[in-house]
């Protein structure tokens, strides 16, 4: 877990549960296309390669079911290329990052919300743990003011 000391007690004070080594296989739905859980399957490490890293390696029989109901897919530091000719309306910096509002994280697009790595770029994950509240909250706003 690429994360300083800091950031990890940071998080563990937010609430957040650690799955060290537990890497996610299939989503999992009612079939009416909401979320319910993410089916996952324990790692250990194995044997060092020749630079003398030891990668994980599933353990069979492992495997698990987490319930969730919402899930933030974090893969990547580099924004998403695809998003700008995909996205009409969607205002984007030289780099490609999700230009956004600081303070409700929403962006040029109505009813569109972002925050994170596709904002900032690479960052901290309270970084984006603090974006995704600001986001909750302008969403919360903006759907109570009916102006959608």
């Amino acid at each position: 877990m690429p994360a300083r000391l800091e950031e990890v007690k940071h998080a563990k004070q937010e609430g957040i549960e650690f799955q060290v080594l537990t890497a996610p296989v299939e989503f999992l739905s009612d079939g009416k296309g909401w979320l319910t859980g993410a089916r996952c399957i324990k790692m250990e490490l194995g044997e060092p390669d020749a630079s003398g890293r030891r990668r994980p390696v599933e353990i069979k029989g492992s495997e698990f079911d987490l319930p969730l109901s919402v899930a933030v897919i974090a893969i990547g530091t580099s924004a998403n290329p695809i998003v700008q000719s995909t996205t009409p309306g969607l205002n984007t910096n030289k780099k490609g990052y999700i230009e956004a509002d600081a303070t409700s994280q929403r962006t040029s697009r109505k009813g569109v919300f972002a925050g994170g790595d596709i904002v900032t770029g690479s960052a901290t994950v309270i970084l984006a743990m603090g974006a995704g509240r600001r986001a909750a909250k302008g969403i919360h706003d903006y759907l109570t003011a009916g102006d959608w």
